[in-house]
């Protein structure tokens, strides 16, 4: 295990720096504080006045961008989607997701930030090596540039990593983590790329941190470009739209078979569910097959890998102790001592509470290091489902996998509602759209796996769903750590909390309906003060002062 030197500087240099005549003092010190976050993360050394003078520059074109923009009024971080992104689309018609696109295996600290990168990258290399083969020849690299919240928070995300391993041919699923970890131990490290009959070397250098603010398509918006020299040769516009998900500039989802339970809320969802005769996972499961077209075996094959998967994060995550995890926060892990105060004799009264809070704290501090977790629905809520899906199997309860593998449908039937109604991406709704979407779906887990009835399920989500509406996303120093970890332990409790109380309710006495919720989620999410929206601007990310 690695671990972090407590001599290691932190984000600000010992004395601060004042701002140069002209330069709005607030934007110079954010600036500088984010050029130091980076430099701790990617291993590189700034001189205090190199320093200085960097975050001058880049406040000072900060400051005239928004200018010519008419001021703050006329640039801000954006929020809107533009209508022709199929995730807006999509939302029109019946839910046509499936698991195998839902639960996703990538490295850490965020599916938005992390894993579409990586996935965007990599498909627009295999885009370039079937280019004709004389635009090929002329070419001398490839070039990416991160918008919005990718540029706002990406540093602290590690997004330029992903991007460039996505270049250099890694998918999030594969990936060895410890081939990203080299990128922070070596920044200037150079990787070779071949295309046709060229092979040039990228970096760290090639992902440019550009406008966070401005009118983007999606907030989390990227370019890559092929070129040949200072000409660009091939050009592709992408987006992450949460939990992994990814489109382009003319984006046409890929042709899938039909429903045979077609719903595009909970409603009726619930009712094809009771007027069959069918539990929620059984609707889930031949929505499966007859839209992806495999066969139950190959979907309940996929389910037991995700949850396997799930048990092995929280498994590591316990593993580490008195371990400080990347970046300048210097954040110790806590996942092991919570534990081992679970397993005294002293504290019985709050073992439950204790272990759910351990194994969501183990999974979500291997998000933190940048470790393969699983996207449910994103990166920074990896902690929460999987902590109740290893308090489910690896406890007195020993719960088979197969009651397992109808918990994840029926959690995933959630998730999909609200990505089809709402949205998963903290850039578009904030930590609702991420801590709140998990919780909902750990709760639909375990009342599933307690054989409750489709309405019961519904209210076990509804409630946990509510109680995290209107929770903002202000990552300190644009890393999942602060406040993102303990979130996700909150996250798991409140979804066993729910369960419990929808399951010791008389379920037609529940006052609000789920997909009453998922609307008020959406209608927040656009309400919501871009700032909240993981952008590292407002909130403890704002108040916070690491020291």
């Amino acid at each position: 295990m690695t671990s972090i030197s407590k001599d290691e500087p932190l984000s600000a240099t010992p004395e601060t720096p004042d701002a140069p005549s002209g330069i709005d003092r607030r934007a110079f010190l954010m600036r500088n504080a984010a050029i130091g976050a980076a430099a701790v993360m990617t291993g590189t050394t700034w001189s205090p006045e190199a320093r200085a003078q960097q975050a001058a520059t880049e406040a000072g074109a900060q400051q005239a961008a928004k200018a010519a923009a008419g001021g703050d009024s006329g640039l801000k971080m954006s929020s809107a989607l533009s209508p022709d992104l199929d995730v807006v689309k999509a939302s029109k018609g019946p839910v046509m997701t499936v698991a195998d696109e839902f639960y996703k295996v990538g490295p850490g600290p965020s599916s938005s930030h992390t894993i579409g990168p990586m996935r965007i990258t990599y498909d627009f290399y295999q885009r370039c090596t079937k280019l004709p083969a004389d635009q090929l020849a002329q070419a001398t690299g490839l070039k990416v540039n991160l918008f919005g919240s990718l540029s706002a928070t990406g540093k602290g995300h590690g997004t330029e990593r992903a991007a460039l391993a996505g270049l250099v041919g890694k998918e999030p699923a594969t990936v060895d983590p410890m081939f990203l970890d080299e990128m922070i131990a070596k920044p200037q490290q150079t990787y070779p790329v071949k295309l046709g009959s060229k092979t040039f070397d990228l970096s760290l250098a090639d992902v440019i941190y550009d406008a966070p603010k401005g009118e983007f398509a999606h907030p989390n918006m990227m370019t890559c470009r092929l070129m040949a020299g200072d000409k660009v040769l091939y050009e592709q516009e992408y987006y992450s739209v949460g939990g992994g998900f990814i489109e382009w500039k003319g984006y046409e989802p890929p042709k899938k078979g039909q429903p045979k339970y077609p719903y595009a809320t909970m409603k009726e969802l619930r009712q094809h569910a009771e007027n069959n005769n069918l539990t929620i996972a059984d609707v889930v499961m031949a929505n499966e097959i007859a839209v992806s077209g495999k066969t139950e075996e190959q979907v309940n094959a996929f389910l037991d890998k995700i949850a396997n998967a799930m048990i092995a994060t929280v498994k590591t995550g316990l593993s580490y102790k008195d371990d400080v995890l990347p970046g300048p926060i210097k954040l110790q892990s806590k996942a092991a001592t919570v534990f081992e105060r679970a397993q005294d004799d002293t504290y019985m009264s709050d073992r439950a509470i204790g272990l759910v809070s351990a194994f969501a704290l183990a999974a979500s501090e291997e998000n933190a290091r940048g470790h393969l977790v699983i996207t449910a629905p994103t990166g920074g809520s990896a902690g929460v489902m999987p902590a109740i899906v290893y308090a489910l199997t690896q406890s007195g309860r020993a719960v088979p996998m197969d009651k397992i593998r109808q918990g994840l449908l029926a959690g995933a039937a959630v998730g999909y509602l609200c990505k089809h109604n709402a949205t998963l991406a903290a850039a578009e709704g904030g930590c609702q759209a991420e801590i709140g979407v998990a919780s909902a779906m750990t709760a639909a887990l375990i009342t599933q796996v307690l054989n409750s009835p489709p309405r019961v399920i519904e209210n076990a989500a509804e409630s946990a769903l509510e109680h995290h509406l209107g929770m903002t996303c202000d990552p300190v120093a644009g890393y999942v750590q602060v406040p993102c970890i303990e979130r996700c332990a909150f996250g798991a409790v409140k979804a066993w909390t729910a369960a419990m109380i929808a399951t010791n309710e008389i379920a037609s006495r529940h006052r609000v309906d789920l997909d009453t919720t998922i609307k008020t989620l959406a209608d927040t999410a656009r309400d919501m003060n871009s700032k909240y929206k993981e952008t590292s601007e407002a909130g403890l990310a704002q108040n916070l002062t690491l020291c």
